[in-house]
């Protein structure tokens, strides 16, 4: 029996084994891939059923441009504020919030009747779905130790690649079955409204509200916060953390400017990857697609197990500017590497190749989701976190709008790779000037 004594917990085996510690902190995070997971086949969505829009719409090819970049104005201007409503309030809440709301939007973009209803839902699904990174960053903070928070960060970015290589079947699956691009869009809405359901009832009431957690669990995540928070509070000034201690840390530049680098790799490959296939290896459209499978899908494994190594790592006693500094530098280089190969690709198998092995080691990147808890005050987190996935999201903005300018320019995708290059050379330079051990607003 929970809260029963020792002594009746050595005659009765039931209750020696209530006594161990539940897992629901792992399924929180299960769960919140599954829901980014969705987020990113709900981004997917316009764009595989844009030709279809685009012919029933009577589009013209520069305005699709313009509503593709759409959700990126709402989804980049909104991180901030909602970094700060998770700090405010619970994120649980915030998280559930965003994704019914975003499941709404979706659904309603089924019935769109001209291309300025259509901007302006693509612009609300971006204000609507902000909310899930910065509040799943701060749902690290609350729920999982210092060791454990590779893992809780990976799991939860993973959804990105993940949804990027199942959303095209996805939704290919669902025009076939719902009669067309706008059952395919309410499809997905419906979906997403299901999923959000579905994690409110396991992410619920935090670790010390949570029906499913017990006793052992929850001081576990107890001790363990408490024992992060007072060294840290031992070396504090004293003196109250604002805006402006942040903006004059290095730690919070650095982590920004890591996430833009990252994300210019990542948003650049997601926009560009098939067009460069279809131009460079002169693949159809059902080929493109499977390639996308796997070489998003090495991405995902690859950020599963850049958690795992990292969090293993950490329990074995690594430094954490040791464990960080190696595994994001590699992630770096390794990107930088996979994409100057791919620059001097010959096959259509190298190219796939070297794409799937820059997309595994660049997903260690989701590592920096377990940045904004190492080096913020934990009433900040989410903030931190609203900022870090701003600067990110502004390289989802002009990445493809400055890379398809260098396409149309040279007539080649060389120089656009080599922006992909210097990227990642710039993610491992920044990640490794970042102190992991240092909250800003404490002396050492």
């Amino acid at each position: 029996m929970q809260g029963g004594t020792g002594l009746k917990a050595s005659k009765n085996p039931n209750a020696a084994l209530a006594a161990k510690p539940t897992n629901v902190r792992w399924r929180v995070f299960i769960m919140l891939l599954a829901l980014v997971t969705i987020n990113y086949v709900d981004r997917a969505v316009l764009s595989i059923a844009m030709p279809a829009i685009q012919k029933d719409l009577a589009l013209d090819p520069a305005l699709v441009g313009v509503i593709l970049s759409s959700f990126f104005w709402g989804y980049a201007l909104m991180q901030i504020p909602s970094g700060w409503l998770s700090d405010k309030i619970r994120p649980d809440k915030v998280v559930y919030g965003a994704a019914l709301s975003w499941g709404i939007v979706q659904t309603l973009t089924g019935f769109i009747n001209g291309p300025k209803m259509l901007m302006t839902l693509r612009v609300l699904l971006g204000i609507t779905e902000a909310p899930v990174m910065p509040g799943s960053s701060k749902l690290q903070a609350i729920w999982l130790s210092k060791s454990e928070r590779g893992r809780g960060a990976t799991i939860i970015d993973s959804g990105a690649p993940l949804g990027t290589a199942v959303g095209g079947p996805i939704i290919v699956a669902f025009m076939a079955w719902f009669g067309g691009w706008r059952g395919a869009l309410i499809g997905a809405g419906i979906l997403t409204i299901v999923v959000a359901y579905l994690v409110w009832r396991v992410i619920k009431g935090g670790p010390n509200a949570n029906p499913k957690v017990n006793e052992a669990e929850r001081e576990y995540i107890r001790k363990a916060l408490e024992e992060e928070y007072e060294e840290h509070k031992r070396n504090a000034t004293g003196l109250k953390i604002g805006p402006k201690d942040y903006l004059a840390a290095r730690n919070f530049w650095c982590m920004c400017l890591g996430w833009f680098s990252f994300n210019t790799v990542f948003y650049g490959l997601m926009t560009w990857g098939p067009s460069y296939l279809a131009q460079t290896q002169n693949l159809d459209i059902k080929a493109i697609g499977g390639s996308i499978l796997i070489i998003f899908g090495a991405g995902f494994i690859g950020e599963i197990i850049g958690g795992l190594i990292t969090d293993k790592w950490r329990e074995k006693g690594g430094n954490d500017n040791t464990v960080m500094r190696t595994m994001l530098s590699i992630a770096g280089i390794m990107t930088a590497i996979s994409i100057f190969l791919l620059s001097k690709s010959t096959s259509v198998t190298m190219a796939i190749t070297t794409l799937s092995f820059a997309l595994f080691f660049l997903r260690w990147g989701g590592l920096y989701w377990s940045v904004p808890a190492a080096i913020s005050q934990r009433e900040h987190v989410g903030t931190v976190g609203g900022c870090m996935n701003f600067a990110g999201n502004i390289a989802g903005v002009i990445t493809p709008i400055y890379i398809g300018i260098i396409v149309s320019t040279t007539g080649s995708y060389f120089l656009a790779l080599m922006v992909f290059v210097f990227a990642g050379i710039l993610l491992a330079t920044v990640s490794s000037l970042i102190n992991y051990n240092k909250k800003i607003g404490t002396v050492n």
